[in-house]
């Protein structure tokens, strides 16, 4: 009889451990490549998107309607800088949307929207003065973000999600890496909001032949939410991260953590399309060279991260 009340025992635990995990067990949303395709080529269609050009101007102004047409709450943090690029006065316009406000964890997800006033990487020596379309480098963090802020205004999300849409982080001399980011060093020192506690920031992430090595600041600034998320993708099988260290690459995050001390990450390929050929900083980062399965790999991840993991 005791050996059964065992067994009854255990049965019962298990059934009681059964049951609480069947409890929390949270849907995770699915995200739309496909839409988030039509935003990377809505983008597109008003051309180079530079800061200074008739496509910077429309775009912000379209954006801006589009953040406000659900949500009223938005910020707009402007600025004036000296564009070392093409060394002009510009003006730049960072966007924020915060949702699930008196959360007490928060999350950062930040892209930028401008593209590059020149073609410098360019091998025809006639396109190297040309803007940029940016569809991939501009157009695909955006369109990623423009996705979630459909998801998150239909659904508000189980933590603090602070949506920000960076201005002028392509308008840097090329290899001069702190040159580059200036609407992410305007926004880390003069913080609107209360300082996030973790920051993700997607660049680049509609190639078709999407890679996704870990960079080497992203490792060096959080390396157990870098494994965390590494993981996380290898257990979703997807396939386009891999768990490898690569080159360092100045991008929005790095102000982010060297001005406010935000932990941030930088989720980017930057070998655009491969090893053996270049879209990046040319004629050819257009719409027909990036891909919608690619965007909902990186989208599918980020849900997956906020709905899943232990914020802590």
């Amino acid at each position: 009889m005791l050996q059964l009340g065992v067994k009854m025992r255990f049965i019962l635990i298990a059934i009681i451990v059964f049951g609480c995990s069947q409890q929390e067990s949270v849907e995770v949303p699915r995200f739309s490549g496909v839409k988030a395709f039509q935003y990377l080529e809505k983008q597109c269609e008003f051309g180079p998107r530079n800061p200074g050009s008739t496509g910077h101007k429309e775009f912000a102004n379209y954006l801006e309607n589009f953040l406000k047409e659900r949500f009223d709450n938005i910020l707009i943090q402007e600025f004036e800088y000296i564009e070392p690029v093409t060394e002009s006065l510009r003006k730049g316009k960072n966007f924020i949307v915060q949702f699930n406000q008196d959360a007490k964890y928060r999350l950062l997800i930040g892209a930028h929207w401008d593209t590059r006033a020149i073609s410098d990487q360019d091998k025809n020596i006639e396109h190297k003065t040309l803007p940029v379309l940016g569809a991939n480098d501009g157009g695909s963090g955006t369109a990623i973000l423009m996705t979630l802020y459909d998801m998150f205004t239909a659904d508000e999300p189980p933590i603090g999600i602070d949506l920000v849409f960076f201005d002028a982080e392509d308008v840097g001399r090329s290899f001069e890496g702190n040159t580059f980011a200036v609407g992410s060093e305007f926004f880390s020192k003069n913080l609107p909001i209360k300082k996030p506690d973790f920051a993700i920031i997607v660049d680049m992430v509609g190639d078709k032949q999407l890679n996704l090595p870990i960079e080497r600041f992203s490792y060096n600034i959080a390396p157990k939410k870098v494994k965390e998320i590494w993981d996380m993708a290898e257990d979703l099988s997807l396939n386009a991260f891999e768990k490898r260290i690569v080159e360092e690459i100045y991008d929005d995050h790095v102000p982010l953590w060297e001005n406010a001390q935000i932990p941030a990450i930088d989720i980017i390929d930057f070998k655009y399309p491969n090893l053996f050929y270049n879209h990046w900083h040319t004629q050819q980062d257009i719409p027909e060279n990036c891909s919608p399965k690619s965007l909902e790999q990186v989208g599918t991840l980020l849900l997956n991260y906020i709905y899943v993991s232990d914020h802590k």
